[in-house]
């Protein structure tokens, strides 16, 4: 099992890439299940997750013609497997996004219950009530969700909280149901902004993607597209983070500050130099005398939950006293417990953690528990005095693409080791 080593205390320049993004590529994936003609889709991470997908997509019976630089052509014409099976579902909870492509397309859908990241219960009944709600037959047993349709009807499904992965799935089996359907308190992340616009680009009738009322006219059928992803604002933020807790200056390219507004507008808070410079480039600059501040997650477009364990890394190493509060997840504190063992001065009071500012982390061994979490620990360790050992990089490897890499390309002294 490989392991990262890092030795704290490199400041970091240069310029990298940001990747396309990880929760943009998966739905888009899925999506390529509506049509029976080629879709090509490009700027897509070469992560673990995707890889996963891309399995799931080639047992169903896809085609698939992957080139590094040009992206991925999907051929779902063959398709003639309707079951995710568990060892492919276990790994990866948004695998049950094929559920509703599937189910709208072809009538029917067997799914194996989703596994994915240990951060809370974040159960998938929404996206069964949204498909009851448009005539489908669903029964659950032996860990399996198993769907039947002959064919989708439009309907007006309110929900409650919001989901991003239920809008998606409602969103895709939307654009085939007969007549009109509307999803109201619908999530309103980029992410399913891009869904909309590469649905809307195999001819679905969608308005209202970004808002929080979604509205669906279905179609006969979709046909073949070319889609580009959008950039990954997780790892953007992760990046930003990384160049201000080494006093850094980093250019990051291929990006767009807009979807991060309101991160953006809390690092300048914190004292982080951020400006835009052209099209998708944007400088960061550590100029040290960083000042905590109290966050608090929520949908977007607040703060997003995808970055408060960095968040807890950044509040550590700058001065004063800080609150965050997770309001979207009620299991996401599993890394305090690893950013303690590097001398991080947090404590967990209820959804929230208390967070005084020490004057500097010491590296130790440490063990990541989910993907942001695995990032939480590696920017930790860029800022700790010594070595920082991180066991079990596979969550990593989920959500970020070659981040050592990146990384080193910028001045880190970071590498991975392999048993």
């Amino acid at each position: 099992m490989d392991t990262i080593l890092i030795r704290g205390g490199a400041s970091l320049k240069g310029t990298i890439p940001i990747s396309g993004a990880k929760n943009a590529t998966l739905p888009a994936l899925a999506a390529t299940l509506l049509t029976s003609e080629k879709v090509h889709l490009s700027n897509i991470p070469h992560l673990a997750d995707v890889t996963t997908m891309l399995e799931l997509l080639g047992q169903h019976g896809a085609a698939l013609t992957v080139d590094e630089k040009l992206g991925v052509e999907i051929d779902n014409k063959g398709i003639n497997n309707f079951c995710a099976p568990y060892d492919l579902v276990s790994t990866m909870r948004a695998s049950i996004l094929v559920m509703g492509p599937m189910l709208a397309r072809y009538g029917q859908a067997e799914i194996s219950m989703p596994g994915g990241c240990a951060i809370g219960s974040r159960p998938v009944n929404l996206h069964i009530q949204g498909l009851r709600a448009m005539g489908a037959d669903i029964s659950l047993g032996d860990g399996y969700i198993r769907a039947k349709a002959k064919r989708l009807q439009g309907a007006k499904i309110y929900l409650e909280p919001v989901t991003v992965t239920g809008t998606e799935n409602l969103l895709m089996a939307a654009t085939l149901a007969d007549g009109v359907t509307i999803l109201e308190n619908a999530a309103r992340e980029p992410e399913v902004v891009d869904l909309a616009n590469m649905l809307i680009s195999m001819g679905a009738k969608i308005q209202g993607a970004g808002s929080s009322t979604i509205t669906i006219e279905g179609v006969e059928e979709l046909h073949g597209t070319k889609h580009s992803i959008i950039p990954d604002r997780i790892e953007t933020a992760t990046f930003i983070i990384a160049a201000a807790i080494t006093d850094g200056d980093i250019i990051l390219t291929n990006t767009q500050a807009e979807y991060l507004a309101v991160p953006i507008e809390n690092f300048r808070q914190v004292g982080i130099d951020i400006s835009l410079e052209g099209e998708g480039n944007m400088r960061v600059r550590g100029n040290g005398g960083l000042k905590a501040i109290d966050i608090q997650t929520s949908p977007y477009p607040g703060f997003p939950t995808d970055i408060q364990a960095q968040m807890l890394v950044l509040n550590s190493v700058s001065d004063g006293i800080s609150t965050v509060t997770e309001n979207i997840f009620e299991n996401r504190f599993m890394h305090v417990s690893e950013l303690q063992r590097l001398g991080a001065d947090i404590k967990i009071q209820g959804n929230s953690v208390r967070v005084r500012g020490v004057d500097k982390l010491i590296g130790a061994p440490v063990m990541a528990t989910d993907l942001r979490a695995s990032a939480s620990l590696v920017l930790a360790g860029l800022a700790a005095e010594g070595e920082t050992l991180i066991s079990r990089v596979y969550h990593l490897d989920r959500g970020y693409e070659r981040i050592e890499e990146k990384l080193l390309a910028l001045g880190a002294d970071i590498k991975r080791l392999s048993e």
